[in-house]
């Protein structure tokens, strides 16, 4: 079967490529932007990219369309698809229908942290060798691809609260019906499609309400809104986890035959913890004390660590074997990528697309700087990109968001929303606008100086920013490390 992939350089419908090529389809797709990781992935595996939504991409006619939800009624392609009478779906119908059933579906759902709790479990299985099939929405660095069919009946899907495609409002992860659930966080987002946090707390309810009695759900201890969406009805087991959480709180919550799963920081990086099972018995015993000291950094991973371990308890892997598979995890390609180090000026990807998100990176990146001693600045490139941040929805929290930084640059999207003169006049560090990419490439490349760590925070391509400021870094402090 040919299949065409409308908005294939997303994510989703990337990874969902992958998993069509495996399934024995040709595969084919059109984007407006095509650009890497996933531009890459698709191209080595052999998979035609085509730039735009031009009509002649759909000749000779596929026998089946599956389409994005970043393109809609007056797409030229979409109205091709239509016209023509061509056989089309949503990309998690077709996932749900020709993969997910019958399988043990692991859906990890939040506002935040989602593709790197999705590739730690996806991880934590294959490294057990539970050979678990997955979809991710990112390039992961410890598979070669963001997708895989696997070669068992256990499946970890990145379920996203996104709609699903112009003729299907719904929240993507509707479709999954998974038997575990990981509800990671949940904050307003996506002011796009979502008119308030609550019309994205229905969406979660109706997640719930999917997920069997014999499932689990897992959540975080003391989230306001998933307390809301689960004061509305919630049919499964629950397990909740923390980090610092006192000791006597993790007993009552994982008493009577429950579990709590806490973190016990060693320093604030969040690059060393023990982690904690309490379960045992009446008054809930600790079962388990497992170190894990690894490359990530922030107190956000280190949740994410925790959802990651209990999801894999509930399909049977043991803690000690989790914690021993975190220890070689390698993070996802865009979160707090290390790119390169120019006479002494590090450079680093991160997908930030929240203020929350922007806050808890930048907050890591700081303790681990302040553990190291080494000197230097904690410099945030921002582009404030998302539809949501974009409609001005989350001014009031951006400057609040950059506090751990030295140093603030905004780059200025077009047809923003944002007032960036009152960023810069919040900020309580230095902090800078700027129209162009050239100007804040050139800006750096005057004023960096040794042990700076530059974060360049974006969830798009920003222009390829990170690619100019490495090489006009190069030109005048020497060669990339």
């Amino acid at each position: 079967m040919h299949i065409h992939i409308l908005g294939i350089c997303g994510t989703f419908m990337g990874s969902l490529a992958v998993i069509a090529q495996q399934l024995g389809h040709r595969v084919s797709g059109s984007d407006k932007n095509v650009y890497p990781p996933m531009s890459t992935q698709l191209e080595g595996l052999g998979i035609e990219l085509m730039e735009g939504y031009l009509p002649e991409h759909l000749r000779p006619r596929p026998d089946l369309v599956i389409i994005g939800n970043s393109v809609s009624r007056g797409n030229p392609a979409v109205e091709a698809v239509l016209n023509g009478g061509m056989v089309y779906t949503s990309g998690p119908q077709w996932l749900s229908q020709e993969v997910l059933q019958h399988k043990w579906v692991l859906g990890v759902a939040g506002t935040h942290g989602k593709t790197t709790t999705s590739a730690m479990l996806a991880w934590v299985l294959q490294y057990a060798g539970a050979e678990p099939g997955f979809l991710i929405g990112g390039v992961t660095n410890n598979f070669t691809q963001s997708a895989s069919l696997g070669g068992s009946n256990f499946f970890v899907v990145e379920a996203d609260e996104y709609d699903t495609a112009f003729f299907d409002k719904r929240s993507k992860f509707i479709h999954y019906a998974p038997q575990t659930a990981i509800l990671n966080n949940l904050e307003f987002d996506h002011a796009d499609i979502f008119e308030n946090l609550a019309a994205i707390e229905r969406q979660f309810h109706h997640l719930v309400r999917t997920i069997p009695g014999n499932g689990l759900v897992i959540s975080p201890y003391k989230d306001s809104a998933l307390e809301t969406v689960l004061s509305r009805g919630l049919w499964s087991p629950r397990q909740q986890f923390g980090v610092n959480v006192p000791d006597e709180v993790c007993r009552l919550l994982a008493s009577g035959g429950g579990t709590f799963w806490s973190a016990d920081l060693q320093e604030n990086s969040g690059e060393a913890f023990e982690v904690v099972q309490y379960g045992q018995g009446a008054t809930g015993e600790v079962v388990n004390r497992c170190a894990l000291q690894w490359s990530m950094t922030g107190v956000h991973n280190v949740k994410n660590a925790l959802a990651a371990i209990a999801a894999a308890r509930h399909v049977g892997i043991d803690t000690a074997t989790s914690v021993a598979a975190l220890r070689e995890f390698e993070g996802v390609k865009r979160r707090m990528e290390h790119l390169g180090t120019v006479g002494g000026v590090s450079v680093y990807d991160d997908f930030a697309h929240h203020p929350t998100a922007i806050d808890t990176t930048l907050k890591g990146m700081a303790a681990k700087m302040a553990a190291l001693d080494s000197g230097g600045r904690l410099i945030a490139i921002i582009e404030p990109r998302s539809n949501t941040m974009k409609l001005g929805i989350h001014q009031s929290a951006l400057a609040a968001a950059t506090k751990a930084a030295d140093l603030v640059i905004w780059r200025k999207p077009e047809k923003s929303g944002i007032d960036f003169q009152m960023l810069v006049d919040q900020s309580e560090s230095p902090a800078y606008t700027f129209d162009s990419v050239n100007d804040i490439v050139s800006f750096i490349q005057e004023s960096s100086t040794y042990n700076d760590q530059i974060v360049i925070m974006s969830n798009g391509e920003f222009e390829y920013i990170h690619q100019k400021l490495l090489a006009a870094l190069n030109d005048t402090r020497g060669l990339l490390n």
